[in-house]
């Protein structure tokens, strides 16, 4: 006789794989974020959406999650194993130099945030201690939002990653005294104290030091012993013990599980096993991310919403804004230029989940006002979803800042008059200044331009020619000498910009040689349509390097080697020149031969 299965207990497992089965697929097509797929199903087939008909309509109960803390519970790992990940990448040297942003402008980004929020908040609850807390819960924003929208887009290693990473970071170490302090104004726990604080604050240092202590000594060994058994189920098995038991670890003392988890990864990068680690992680990251981002969107309700709808908007766009001011003007005197502090800013702005937890605490020991509260958390909710909308409205933002700041005077030099057999390098970026060694080792003159003027004040100081510009403008290739150039090399890693250039080019100087950097054989196919000489697939002499490096390490004559790395490359270049529709660039170096 087969055993009774209640089907209920497997609802919201099978509807979130669902979900996950339909969103990210359904998102990655529409190239949008599948952030706002977890979050829209969230509201969608939460408590407040679809859940609020389920007395009318009992069938709705198997559409919908029915269990908003059960699954935020799960939800939590999602932060867990996201930040494990993160401090996996980084390590203890790359922390120490975040030191400054982390200490510096994290704590100084709570404070003058928490102060203009909490000042405005007074004029509502009337309250000292209620608009204190409103006003730190806002300062906060979301780890678990703005680092897979900055992962996604590929930049936690820039300037606006690396500083909103610290402030989030400071952040995550303020959330444990913050709720003590909560727990310490609720006057139905009196016996909460200094003394008890005190304690409390020793636990947690003691946690982080029993973490780190004991993780850089068992760790590395644990893992040898693990690997040893050729099992990957093991080793996954390990992976997930090591989240866990540090995680663990850092809520019991008081601190938030993910910071625990964090520093396990960061003893973890310091290891030869951080890439099996991380690879092995990354499923269940994905995952429980989503969770996580479904229980956000189920704490959105739209109903209430419904009844004040200018009201909350008015005020999310506010806390969006003071807090984006502040940033940005902050963020200046920690080095960022004023595109990378407005790409800062808008991450920063919307509010975090823990503003959504320390609002609930302060909810329960009754130390805000329950219509206050409750707007604030809608508020909160709001400003987390707007995130990936804000991050592409900063980043377009800063890109428009970064071309109408103003040019450095050393950035600002015109190029030198025209030299015969100069060779002109658009782009000066890693590229372009290995190509400008190789021309000077060469004695082969050349002037290299771009369109960063840090870059280009800071490489003329050190005696580089290189001057400020855009190549894609004729006048500007003229004034760089192009009539008298021997040939142009385009380093920009911008397919639309390297075309730019080329049909510039073309049009000032038909018969000059213009070598150019190409994103794939693809790339490198169009650019041979548009009349370049030489095009160099990035992909292509990657993997023609490689050959070359393994043919030489097991013995294969390095002249053979060579000859055959070059008939290789004549081929690939043959392939990607075959559908050239371009003009014969022999031609025109011929009628500009007899013309002179």
């Amino acid at each position: 006789m087969t055993a009774s299965i209640d089907l209920h207990a497997y609802q919201e497992p099978i509807l979130f794989l669902a979900t996950a089965g339909v969103v990210v697929p359904l998102f990655h097509r529409l190239k949008v974020s599948p952030v706002l797929g977890f979050l829209a199903v969230g509201a969608l087939l939460g408590p407040y959406g679809l859940g609020r008909l389920i007395p009318e309509y009992p069938w709705i109960d198997w559409l919908t999650f029915t269990d908003p803390e059960g699954t935020s519970r799960l939800a939590e790992f999602g932060v867990v194993f996201l930040l494990f990940t993160i401090g996996i990448e980084l390590s203890w040297q790359r922390l120490r130099t975040l030191r400054r942003q982390v200490f510096g402008f994290g704590t100084l980004q709570v404070l003058l945030c928490a102060l203009a929020l909490g000042l405005f908040a007074f004029k509502a609850v009337n309250s000292i201690t209620a608009a204190a807390i409103i006003g730190i819960a806002l300062a906060l924003s979301s780890t678990a939002i703005v680092i897979p929208v900055l992962a996604e887009q590929k930049r936690l290693s820039s300037a606006a990653g690396r500083a909103s990473f610290s402030a989030l970071l400071f952040q995550d170490l303020a959330v444990a005294p913050i709720l003590f302090t909560i727990a310490a104004l609720d006057t139905r726990q009196p016996e909460v104290t200094l003394l008890s604080f005190l304690t409390a604050l020793f636990q947690a240092a003691l946690a982080l030091a029993i973490i780190v202590g004991v993780g850089r000594v068992v760790l590395r060994p644990f893992f040898q012993m693990v690997s040893a058994t050729k099992s990957p189920e093991i080793f996954m098995a390990a992976c997930l013990l090591v989240v866990m038991v540090t995680s663990l670890i850092a809520a019991v003392s008081g601190l938030s599980m993910a910071l625990g988890a964090f520093i396990a990864g960061i003893l973890l990068s310091e290891t030869e096993y951080r890439r099996a680690v991380d690879t092995t992680i990354q499923p269940f990251k994905g995952l429980l991310l989503g969770v996580f981002f479904v229980s956000v969107g189920m704490s959105l309700d739209i109903f209430r919403f419904l009844e004040a709808p200018v009201t909350i908007l008015a005020v999310a766009t506010f806390l969006i804004a003071i807090k984006s001011v502040i940033i940005f003007w902050l963020s200046r005197p920690f080095g960022l230029t004023a595109s990378e502090a407005a790409d800062t800013a808008f991450l920063l702005g919307p509010g975090g989940e823990f503003a959504l937890v320390i609002l609930g605490g302060a909810l329960a020991a009754g130390l805000v006002p329950t219509e206050v509260g409750q707007n604030l958390l809608l508020v909160t909710t709001l400003t987390m979803v707007a995130i990936p909308f804000l991050a592409r409205l900063g980043r377009r933002l800063s890109r428009q800042l970064e071309k109408a700041r103003a040019i450095d005077p050393e950035a600002a030099v015109p190029p030198p008059p025209e030299e015969p057999g100069r060779v002109i390098v658009a782009g000066y970026g890693r590229v372009g200044q290995l190509v400008g060694d190789m021309l000077q080792r060469h004695k082969v003159p050349y002037l290299a331009i771009d369109v960063d003027p840090g870059l280009v004040a800071g490489e003329r100081k050190a005696g580089k020619p290189v001057f400020f510009g855009d190549g894609s403008y004729p006048a500007f290739l003229r004034a760089c000498g192009i009539e008298q150039a021997r040939a142009l090399v385009i380093t920009l890693d911008t397919p639309s910009a390297i075309e730019a250039v080329v049909a510039a080019a073309r049009q000032e100087r038909p018969d000059i040689t213009i070598v150019s950097r190409a994103r794939d054989a693809k790339h490198a196919t169009q650019l041979y349509d548009l009349g370049v000489d030489d095009a160099v697939p990035e992909t292509i002499e990657a993997s023609l390097q490689l050959s070359e490096a393994v043919l030489s390490d097991i013995g294969v004559p390095m002249g053979l080697v060579i000859a055959s790395i070059h008939e290789r490359r004549d081929e690939f270049r043959a392939v990607l020149r075959q559908n050239n529709r371009g003009p014969d660039r022999t031609e025109f170096r011929a009628r500009r031969t007899v013309g002179k």
